[in-house]
């Protein structure tokens, strides 16, 4: 009798611990739980066949090094079975995918290879948080059996990473992939140029990143004369770039360069003064804020020279989408300039707002006319953003081209509206609820956690126009990897939560016992992350 209550206890024990385990981030759309267990060990094998064989290699990399072993791959038996089903798609979409785990196996099943990824995903985060952390040859994990159905909300979930200000390199990018496709974010958006910085190779014009990758110093408190005393300087190869596009890939993620335009261009002015407004800077800034130099787009040679370099990036990176800033534009400079001036007569406009549309729909033409997507700040709408402007109010009369995706960081849900019934797609990033270099006073992980990329009072009819959101790490005064991480960590999470999880299946106290077990991995990864969270 004493053993047969000590078994019980045992496996309520289990029971309780299997509950426990499943603490998934993002939180999936369905879970039932049973009372069993798979248990894995170094003998388990991978099942799938050459459509899944690279997400069958990833997941056997993993497990390879948890247990010090190579892990067989297999057409038929049992394991972990990584299925393909086509007809999934018309229910859980291109990343959706299901997860069921039995005494006998475990078996992942999606329309694509994207959804078994995301499948992967989740039964990472069913092993112990330091499986892949302790190599060890014997160990036994029991897995819950459990039964998911996952999908996401938005096909936009997006983590930022300003490198013009503070160049990160190579690892510390990986790393940052890493996570984000352990969360299921899709899109790295990667903010390679601005006044501060130049950090992707152009071959055709080498000064960008031998004289705008470098700056003297750094001014290292706001509002300040202060500085660093010593310089900053770092740019990407064009072997690099493919390196890093490639382990993107691998984790399911697109990368979305930005490449400032017409404002934020003082390291491509320093580079090559003729560019610029003012060209009157030869060296890269070493402050921040609003700068008054921008690209000349009233010369042809800037235009050239802009689509000279959008050439290189499209050959570089294979996603359709390059994002092109056009935010913060002092237009001052352009009312004093007499060759921008003579562009807005010859062009029959009206403004400096005016002027900055038709270039950047020449822009968007440009790309389209390559097979590529434009996408910008909302500034590129023309819509009453520049309160820093005298002339905020006046109206514009040009339209942007209808085929922009329009990243919205500031502005009403009165803007978003007037922008997704004139047809335009959107991505919501809202900086209030977004910017990562925000402190946690100001944006705390509950606050962040909260934000929904569909604001009230958008109709219905329209929610499908708002592809997603995106979460910034802007980088002006968090010059340090730890610095950042602690920006980053753990805020990310929340808004992956964001991005993949479904109104209803939200629950922030569930979220933070998740996270409790999920910060773990982020310790044993040495990501030092905020804290002190609420």
């Amino acid at each position: 009798m004493k053993t047969f209550k000590i078994l019980n206890i045992f496996l309520l024990f289990f029971i309780a611990l299997s509950h426990a385990q499943v603490n998934i981030i993002p939180r999936p759309m369905e879970v039932s739980i049973g009372d069993g267990f798979y248990e894995l060990n170094n003998k388990t094998a991978i099942v799938s066949d050459e459509i899944s064989r690279n997400q069958a290699d990833y997941l056997a990399a993993i497990l390879d090094d948890a247990f010090g072993t190579k892990t067989k791959i297999k057409q038929k038996g049992r394991g972990i079975v990584l299925k393909i089903n086509p007809e999934m798609k018309t229910s859980l979409g291109n990343e959706g995918y299901y997860l069921t785990t039995s005494k006998k196996q475990v078996l992942i099943e999606a329309s694509s290879n994207t959804g078994l990824f995301y499948g992967i995903q989740s039964l990472r985060q069913l092993l112990p948080s330091d499986f892949e952390f302790s190599k060890q040859l014997n160990k036994k994990v029991l897995i819950p059996q459990v039964e998911i159905t996952d999908k996401p909300r938005f096909g936009w979930r997006s983590f930022m990473l300003d490198e013009s200000r503070h160049f990160k390199g190579s690892q510390v990018v990986k790393n940052l992939l890493d996570q984000m496709a352990l969360l299921k974010m899709n899109v790295f958006h990667w903010h390679l140029t601005d006044d501060q910085g130049w950090r992707i190779e152009i071959k055709k014009y080498p000064n960008l990143t031998k004289v705008g990758g470098y700056r003297e110093d750094t001014q290292s408190v706001r509002k300040s004369d202060e500085r660093y005393g010593y310089p900053h300087q770092g740019f990407y190869t064009q072997e690099e770039i493919k390196d890093i596009i490639a382990y993107a890939e691998e984790r399911q993620i697109l990368i979305v360069p930005e490449i400032e335009m017409p404002g934020h261009a003082m390291a491509a002015i320093a580079s090559y003064p003729w560019l610029g407004i003012l060209g009157a800077n030869t060296k890269v800034p070493e402050f921040f804020g609003k700068l008054d130099d921008s690209f000349n787009i009233a010369d042809p040679k800037v235009y050239q020279f802009l689509t000279d370099v959008l050439e290189e990036v499209f050959e570089l990176f294979p996603g359709n989408v390059v994002h092109i800033g056009g935010d913060e534009v002092m237009f001052d400079v352009w009312k004093n300039s007499e060759m921008i001036q003579n562009k807005i007569k010859e062009e029959g406009l009206s403004s400096p707002a005016d002027l900055q549309i038709f270039f950047t729909n020449q822009m968007s033409s440009f790309m389209e006319s390559k097979n590529h997507r434009m996408m910008g700040w909302n500034e590129i709408l023309g819509a009453n953003v520049h309160e820093w402007q005298e002339d905020a109010d006046v109206e514009v009369e040009q339209k942007l081209a209808k085929s922009a995706i329009v990243h919205f960081w500031k502005g009403n849900v009165d803007l978003i509206n007037e922008a997704v019934t004139n047809g335009y797609d959107i991505v919501n990033s809202l900086h209030s609820m977004t910017y990562l270099d925000y402190n946690y006073k100001n944006l705390p992980l509950s606050k962040a956690y909260s934000f929904d990329p569909i604001p009230e009072g958008v109709d219905e009819k329209y929610h499908d126009k708002i592809l997603g959101s995106g979460c910034q790490m802007w980088s002006e005064w968090i010059p340090t990897v730890q610095q950042m991480n602690n920006q980053v960590f753990p805020r990310i999470a929340a808004y992956a939560e964001v991005g993949w999880t479904s109104k209803v299946n939200k629950d922030y106290e569930v979220f933070k016992e998740s996270l409790n077990k999920y910060k773990k991995r982020w310790e044993l990864s040495g990501i030092e992350y905020h804290k002190d969270f609420k």
